[in-house]
């Protein structure tokens, strides 16, 4: 019998337990306001600059949020948070147990608790970051499915049990578009265990939203097979409904345009009398109703919407008992339980020293106590921590769970197949991937592919053949079934290692990001590889950025990369996408430009992908490889000669790093030319054709402009501490370089990208790239419009060996 069913049966909730809630819901409500106002009014701040905090959003979301965490969810569930109710979820953290008094107090503050809820800066239990508004939504959704990609596989751990996943989201962020591309993907993928509870507040950060929203975000969700479960009405306004003259006022209550009610809310209960007067009066009944209640009662009672209601919030959780996709559209004040309410500028207002001191009267808090966790509530405090201790979600034991690593297979085993005399990095690409499928290893179990919709054109098709495709049903390949001859088996089954994706690349890193915390969230490892178009990584760079800021692990592979995708034209050609790679925290970027590189690089990536370290820099490289992270791999469809070498510890090393001489400088060297990727072979055309017998030209094969960076920002930062020896690597690769010689740099992308080299040494930088949009036309017509092709590079390469003839 579900719980709503046991309610209509007669069953009565037991009264203690509902003023437990009740009482720690106040509590929360008046830890996040404390903590705001002590943020910005009583802690020393010396800028004078607001610091801010959202005391109206806060507390729209408090009873909803006691609701869940003080009796509905389990410790398998997961929460997104609404970024603007971060307060009150610091403050259930501290009555938890989970959160510390200094970190309240400094929160917004240096090491303070963080202004929305962070896995990565807070110290209390956040399952999901959230702050850029929409993504908390729709990482839950993605990480759903992850829960139900490890769950059909044989290896999984039968024990762990099934979590619902959670967002907590406001209703202005439903404005955001990759809430609704997430709704279409899950509808495709089969979502389950995933709720959605909308703070229904009726404003925005601007104002009044729109009349007839709600009628609008329910259709869609119910367009994609959510059920929608509406909680509009408190307890005392149904018993209210129940009385002669209710009916009307309930109409009344449902045709009150947004703006209104939100002014009346603010006004109080005289305003609300006069209005109510003014458009129900004279019809006896209705009038009695009005007539009863005093001002403070009929602003209670016009206050009583079904968010703030936790009988009404419990009757509506606890009554879902299966699985199928469910949004809760509760309707809230803004501002509720404050002298804010209603206020259409409230999002960022807060209250004044009289007000915050009103409220605190109103709480039962006596000065001198604002922080004590049980301050006047009037309820025994043993009893409070014997409740907390009881509460299901307040589990002793860590919610965020462990995975033993799993050993990659090295690079000579994952790179045997791609070395061809000729090949791109993409094909090569795809070749080590084929390589790893046909394996019967740990690391091919874990690998998880997925791409938005072109799989195929990225080179994994190979992949997906041998490791089929994931569904929670097995689907056949009608194609194949119809015996039609196609290079691809497109075959679905729940064994399957790929997950396939529309044209979203939000949805993308999204999935990405779950899947890459399935260690943490769901006690598995799963090494997602995701590839997708590189100039589009802009589409989805909100995401990445934010599955990186959760430190989620990940392979983000890609392809084709630069103005080498020659005959696609600007829209199809990456420009940027080099300083993305490099600005980009937690994401480490390469661009190889030979097939036994990227062996190297996908070998150290999947353990990369693993660790979880200090973030204390390596005395060598002055990179904090042992702290782990992302990994993004920019590659080319371009075929580029393959050289003939062996793979040496101390090459491969040098390739991580981030660089290495093709060609090394002598004492008599003129010129470098520093390359990154597949402009390698014009790099090493236009040495010939400047060199010459003089031997005056070295080439630098930068396969991560990243980590060299990185790691000379890092010594130079350990040098200003007192570490005087302090050397990274690219300072011991151009400290061979003599300090008259100049650096031409050369890249398919944006030249800002190795020109910062000159800045090492002092050597005088000529930057070769493309700073345009690209057009149409073969890659040597536009490696030749930019300047890139042998002749630009010797052209710029022949400035200084000029003026070192002149100078001598």
């Amino acid at each position: 019998m579900t719980r709503i069913a046991a309610r209509m049966a007669g069953e009565t909730r037991d009264d203690t337990h509902l003023a437990m809630l009740d009482a720690l819901s106040r509590k929360a409500l008046w830890l996040s306001n404390w903590m705001i106002h002590h943020a910005n009014h009583i802690r020393p701040n010396a800028s004078g600059v607001k610091v801010g905090g959202h005391q109206s959003s806060s507390a729209s979301m408090t009873a909803i949020m006691a609701a869940l965490y003080f009796d509905v969810l389990r410790p398998e569930d997961r929460v997104a948070v609404k970024p603007h109710a971060a307060p009150v979820f610091h403050a259930i953290q501290y009555l938890f147990g989970r959160q510390t008094l200094d970190k309240l107090k400094a929160f917004r503050g240096l090491g303070g608790a963080q202004s929305y809820p962070s896995r990565t800066k807070d110290t209390d239990d956040v399952d999901i970051s959230t702050g850029s508004v929409g993504l908390g939504v729709a990482f839950t959704a993605f990480a759903s499915i992850v829960q139900d990609y490890i769950r059909a596989k044989s290896w999984a751990r039968p024990d762990m049990p099934e979590g619902r996943m959670i967002a907590l989201v406001g209703d202005a962020e439903l404005d955001e578009g990759n809430v609704y591309e997430c709704l279409l993907e899950g509808w495709k993928q089969g979502l389950r265990n995933t709720w959605g509870v909308i703070d229904y507040n009726r404003q925005s950060l601007d104002g009044v939203v729109r009349e007839g929203l709600y009628d609008r975000i329910a259709a869609i969700f119910k367009a994609f097979d959510w059920r929608v479960v509406t909680i509009k009405y408190g307890a005392r306004q149904r018993a209210a409904f129940a009385e002669p003259g209710g009916e009307r006022l309930r109409a009344w209550i449902d045709a009150c345009p947004n703006g209104l009610y939100s002014a009346l809310m603010y006004q109080g209960g005289a305003a609300w009398r006069a209005r109510l007067q003014d458009d129900l009066g004279d019809q006896g009944d209705v009038s009695a109703l009005i007539a009863r209640r005093d001002d403070a009662e009929l602003a209670d009672l016009m206050a009583n919407l079904g968010g703030h209601c936790l009988d009404s919030l419990l009757d509506a959780f606890h009554g879902i008992d299966d699985d199928r996709p469910t949004v809760f559209i509760a309707y809230t004040v803004k501002g509720w339980g404050t002298p804010l309410a209603g206020h259409k500028d409230n999002h960022s207002g807060q209250m004044t020293e009289a007000q915050i001191h009103a409220l605190r009267d109103a709480m039962g808090v006596r000065p001198g106590h604002e922080w004590a966790p049980f301050e006047g509530l009037g309820i025994d405090e043993a009893a409070l921590r014997d409740f907390l201790d009881r509460v299901p979600f307040n589990t002793g034991a860590s919610r965020r769970l462990t995975a033993a690593p799993v050993p990659a297979i090295g690079p000579r085993a994952s790179g045997g197949a791609a070395t061809q005399a000729t090949t791109s990095t993409q094909t090569a690409f795809g070749r080590i991937m084929d390589t790893i499928a046909r394996t019967d290893t740990d690391l091919a179990r874990r690998i998880v592919t997925t791409s938005p919709d072109v799989t195929v054109s990225t080179n994994l098709g190979g992949w997906v053949n041998r490791r089929a495709l994931f569904a929670a049903d097995e689907i056949a390949d009608i194609f194949q079934r119809q015996r039609i001859p196609s290079a691809q088996k497109w075959h679905f089954s729940p064994q399957g290692q790929h997950i396939e994706l529309g044209i979203a690349e939000m949805n993308l890193f999204l999935l990405l990001g779950a899947a890459g915390l399935a260690h943490e969230l769901f006690g598995e490892r799963l090494l997602p590889v995701g590839t997708l178009y590189d100039p589009f990584i802009s589409r989805g760079l909100d995401a990445l950025n934010y599955a990186c800021y959760q430190d989620a692990r990940f392979m983000v592979v890609a392809t084709p990369s630069g103005v080498s995708l020659a005959g696609e034209g600007g829209a199809h050609q990456s420009i940027a996408q080099p300083l993305i790679g490099m600005s980009q925290d937690g994401l480490a970027s390469f661009e190889p430009a030979f097939a036994d590189e990227l062996a190297v690089i996908i070998d150290w990536g999947f353990n990369h992908m693993q660790r979880s370290g200090p973030k204390t820099p390596d005395p060598v490289s002055f990179l904090a490889d042992a702290a782990g992270g992302a990994v993004y791999l920019r590659l080319s469809t371009r075929p580029v000669d393959q050289p003939r070498r062996e793979m040496t510890s101390e090459l491969a090393e040098a390739i991580i790093t981030g660089g290495y001489w093709l060609k090394a400088p002598e004492p008599g060297c003129e010129v470098v030319i520093a390359c990154q990727g597949v402009a390698i072979t014009e790099a090493v055309a236009a040495a010939g054709l400047i060199g010459g017998a003089r031997r005056n030209v070295a080439v630098l094969a930068v396969t991560s402009a990243d980590r060299l960076h990185a790691g000379w920002h890092a010594a130079e930062k350990a040098r200003a501490e007192g570490a005087m020896d302090a050397v990274s690597p690219v300072e011991r690769l151009l400290d061979q370089v003599p300090d008259h010689a100049g650096i031409v740099t050369v890249i398919d992308g944006h030249p800002a990208t190795l020109a910062w080299l000159g800045g090492v040494n002092g050597h005088r930088v000529a930057a070769l790239g493309v700073d345009h949009f690209g057009q149409t036309g073969t890659v040597e017509d536009l490696y030749a419009h930019y300047g890139i092709d042998a002749q630009g590079i010797a052209a710029a390469a022949r400035r200084f060996t000029r003026g070192r003839r002149r100078r001598g």
